[in-house]
């Protein structure tokens, strides 16, 4: 089956709107979802009806219709520009809990336990506020001078789900977006606070969530557990590893969070980062820096420092 993305798209007069990317041309969904029951103007619409809009899509995907415009024509925006929530897990890969041990021991003469955990560790990001789109200039805050970069998968939540079940999990996406999760790694901890550790200061800001640049459907990634993950720095590379190296996988995130909270359509959820970020060379962005994401399967996401 020929594969398909879901985008969102600055459209005639300035409107976003949900786009299908077919054969490298864009259609505006609406013209190909139009139903009587429900709209498809944005993508939350076409996930909130994921049952009914899948098919269509994997019956457009087989052959495309004429029209459309050229990708390399149209203005991407985020894919989906208000998720109800948007989560991420810390501390989720192998490689990259080994060099922060690395780090720490360096600094302060003990290394702590890398192990796994019985549950994933996830909190919430800033959605509205904080996500932006591929091509979007960052404004790094004033308030650090430590903002690091972050590769990750976002899951993207295709129906309400509660109580998943691991053999049935994955049932619950509608697919995968790439995520550069910046943070502020001098707001790791709050001095003198009895909570520790400060995940506003750190992760919550505007623009902290470069998102993009499109859904890529669950049925085009083979293996969810072999994603090749890569992130440049001005064409410098600094991450280069894989979901092989995750700690917790996709399945046990869907599975512990959904038995918390009943996930929502729209929802993203960020799955942590592999190896390479710069905090353990303390080696962060910079105004002018250009930081690119490729994830294998889910396109490349590429957005300027300001």
């Amino acid at each position: 089956m020929s594969d398909y993305r879901l985008l969102s798209y600055v459209a005639d007069g300035g409107k976003a709107v949900a786009g299908i990317l077919l054969d490298e041309r864009v259609h505006p969904a609406s013209a190909l979802l139009s139903h009587a029951d429900w709209p498809s103007d944005t993508v939350l619409d076409i996930l909130e009806h994921w049952d009914v809009a899948r098919p269509r899509l994997e019956t457009l995907a087989k052959a495309p219709p004429d029209g459309g415009t050229p990708l390399a024509e149209v203005a991407l925006l985020a894919p989906i520009l208000y998720p109800p929530t948007l989560y991420f897990a810390g501390a989720n890969y192998w490689d990259h809990m080994h060099e922060m041990a690395d780090a720490i021991k360096e600094m302060t003469g003990e290394a702590p336990p890398v192990e796994k955990l019985p549950d994933p560790w996830l909190s919430i990001k800033s959605a509205k506020s904080g996500i932006v789109g591929p091509g979007a200039t960052v404004a790094l805050p004033s308030f650090s001078k430590m903002v690091d970069w972050e590769a990750e998968v976002g899951l993207v939540i295709g129906r309400p789900s509660k109580d998943l079940a691991p053999d049935t999990a994955l049932d619950a996406l509608a697919g995968y977006t790439i995520v550069n999760d910046l943070s502020a790694r001098d707001f790791l901890k709050r001095e003198g606070s009895p909570f520790i550790y400060d995940f506003l200061g750190q992760k919550c800001w505007d623009g902290s969530a470069p998102m993009g640049p499109w859904i890529t459907p669950v049925s085009a990634i083979p293996d969810p557990d072999a994603m090749a993950i890569k992130l440049w720095v001005n064409d410098e590379l600094k991450q280069d590893s894989d979901t092989g190296q995750l700690i917790h996988n996709f399945v046990e995130i869907l599975v512990y969070l959904s038995s918390r909270v009943t996930l929502q359509p729209g929802d993203v959820i960020m799955t942590g980062t592999p190896a390479g970020v710069g905090f353990p060379k303390g080696t962060f962005l910079n105004s002018g820096d250009v930081v690119r994401i490729e994830i294998e399967g889910c396109g490349a996401l590429q957005n300027s420092l300001a």
